[in-house]
């Protein structure tokens, strides 16, 4: 009997390890020639484009080039909605273009926006692009994000304590319970709740714990946590720094700030971050409530990250408080409340208003140092634009939707903002400048709850989208906002180039032969090889260990002249190092990469 039921305890447990498996997505990948050449003379530019991971809804984007001092302020667009300062802008931007995996063609005949023909010159091209064809796939179920209106403005880490790339990012984010705040590393197993930590941050009597918690950039173990003190109590509002402890209780850093402790005296409402770059923490100090609607209220605020010493306190009342929306039955004041930091810029938005900004913290003056501006007259992230609404175009103004309370970008600086109550949409998209492109759905989208929409992007096998799972719930389902845990994935990439009407150098038949570094690198478990061949014939690719042996065949068949992408999945090898040689004619090529685990 004994034998039996050991014999059953290990088909269990052989059972369970099977299921383990780590999160490992098949990573949407673009790849196009670094530099094209263009007439710029009506002619059909066909422009070929390898897709790899999945299906990509792409937009080929057109914008100036090195022209971002002599283009200097400009406001245009409807209602002046769009606002640049010393930014690259678009000259074309297409509708979205359905890509196969495999070898594509993007066509564009060499017309701007305005149906005219763009100058002879040369641009800056991008392309943009997300899985619209496969449903969101889980990287855990196991983050439970905050219940509110607010949302949960989630932090994703992508760099290391010494500021390279992580191996695997990792997320932090404000429990769904008071005081409590989580970590998830992105690659863990989905299902395992274990490798889930936790950790309780406790302010002290009468403080409150706001939605996002950071880690110190050079020292992870570091957290920092905002805050505010009820009135009650007393006065005030600011950053705490706290060592985490994983599954257990943070304590202060006392040797930062004031014990810890690092604010500004002001009544209690509602601001945002914080977030950091490599030199300052930031948080922004606002109002929006209906009782606090006689004294406008918008300031940047930064410490340093060093000491905790405040730096600067920057007014931008200009951009976010409006008489005139108060006037029109909206607010005085319009935030912003979501704050993140990407390319050295501020990405600022707010459930309370249309307003979003990408703006250098590093210039002194706030004004000079917004580079983009969008607010009402594009129909992207906007507020009262239907055409019954009883207050047209008011911008600031919490009680109406669409609601978005996060504005994320990638490497490329495309940003956007997950929206619900507006039908099956699920993300407002703004380019690089500012310019609001369009809303756009994931598969099998509802009318629901959406409270984050946040990037990898920095080249690792987890690249994508991360979103949290209350949007795959029916807003009507669940009315009291009951979050329903999860940490969801889909496919993203973006990528730039050069087009140029000056003439582009063709090298001889022998050096068109070139194998380029598997892309990313390291990886896990998935990477893809690109290379180009100068004439059709046979081509292999073989994967060698660091013995010598080879370990598997990428590919092995016939191939046209050009260049070519292919993608390698290693997920039943061990970490280490390997070897890909690529071969084509009399040329060949072996390139080291690294495999994690």
């Amino acid at each position: 009997m004994k034998k039996v039921l050991l014999t059953s305890f290990l088909m269990m447990f052989v059972c369970t390890v099977a299921f383990a498996v780590d999160f490992a997505p098949p990573v949407l990948r673009l790849n196009a020639p670094a530099v094209i050449q263009y007439d710029f003379d009506g002619s059909a530019l066909k422009i070929p484009v390898t897709v790899s991971g999945s299906p990509a809804g792409t937009l080929f984007c057109v914008f100036t080039k090195d022209k971002a001092e002599s283009i200097g302020e400009v406001r245009n667009g409807f209602l002046g909605w769009h606002y640049v300062n010393k930014v690259d802008t678009s000259v074309y931007i297409s509708t979205l273009i359905p890509l196969d995996v495999g070898q594509n063609t993007v066509e564009w005949n060499g017309k701007g926006e305005g149906g005219g023909m763009v100058p002879s010159g040369e641009y800056t091209y991008y392309m943009w692009a997300y899985d619209n064809t496969n449903l969101k796939s889980y990287a855990s179920k196991h983050v439970e994000t905050i219940t509110h209106n607010l949302g949960a403005q989630v932090h994703i880490q992508e760099k290391g304590e010494t500021g390279l790339p992580l191996a695997r990012p990792f997320i932090r984010y404000r429990e769904n319970t008071t005081g409590y705040t989580g970590k998830w590393v992105i690659g863990s197993d989905p299902e395992d709740a274990t490798m889930k930590e936790t950790c309780m941050i406790y302010f002290g009597e009468g403080w409150s714990i706001n939605r996002v918690v950071v880690p110190v950039p050079t020292n992870h173990s570091q957290v920092f946590a905002s805050g505010w003190l009820s009135a009650s109590v007393g006065i005030g509002k600011g950053v705490f720094r706290f060592n985490w402890v994983p599954n257990g209780d943070a304590t202060p850093v006392t040797s930062w700030g004031d014990n810890g402790y690092s604010g500004i005296g002001d009544t209690a409402d509602d601001f945002s971050g914080p977030c950091t770059d490599d030199t300052y923490l930031y948080w922004i100090n606002q109002t929006y409530h209906d009782y606090n609607e006689s004294q406008p209220m918008s300031e940047l605020i930064s410490f340093s990250i060093e000491d905790g010493t405040l730096e600067q306190r920057k007014e931008m009342i200009d951009w976010w408080c409006s008489s005139a929306d108060l006037a029109g039955d909206g607010q005085l004041n319009g935030g912003p409340n979501g704050l993140m930091q990407r390319n050295g810029y501020l990405f600022m938005c707010s459930h309370s208003s249309c307003l979003v900004q990408m703006v250098d913290p590093n210039i002194e003056d706030y004004y000079e140092g917004v580079k983009y501006s969008n607010k009402n007259g594009d129909y992207v992230l906007d507020h009262h634009f239907f055409t019954d609404s009883s207050k047209p175009w008011v911008c600031n103004d919490y009680k109406t939707p669409p609601f978005w309370t996060s504005f994320a970008a990638d490497a490329n600086n495309f940003a956007a903002g997950p929206l619900y109550d507006l039908g099956a949409v699920s993300f407002g998209l703004i380019a690089p400048d500012g310019t609001g492109i369009a809303n756009f759905a994931f598969a099998g989208e509802t009318a629901s709850r959406k409270y984050y929409l946040n990037p990898v992007d920095y080249g690792s096998p987890y690249d994508g989208l991360y979103s949290d799972n209350t949007s795959s719930v029916s807003k009507d389902d669940n009315p009291n906002q009951t979050v329903i845990p999860g940490l969801k994935w889909i496919g993203h990439d973006s990528i730039k180039g050069i087009l140029t009407s000056n003439p582009v150098a063709v090298d001889e038949a022998p050096a068109a032969f070139s194998v380029a570094q598997n892309s990313p690198n390291p990886f896990n478990p998935t990477t893809t090889i690109s290379f180009s061949v100068p004439e059709a014939g046979n081509v292999s690719i073989d994967v060698f260990n660091v013995a010598g042996q080879k370990v598997d065949t990428v590919a092995s068949e016939f191939m046209s002249a050009g260049s070519h992408s292919v993608t390698w999945n290693a997920s039943g090898l061990s970490a280490g190092v390997y070897f890909y040689t690529v071969k084509a004619g009399g040329f060949a090529k072996t390139i080291k990469m690294t495999l994690l685990k």
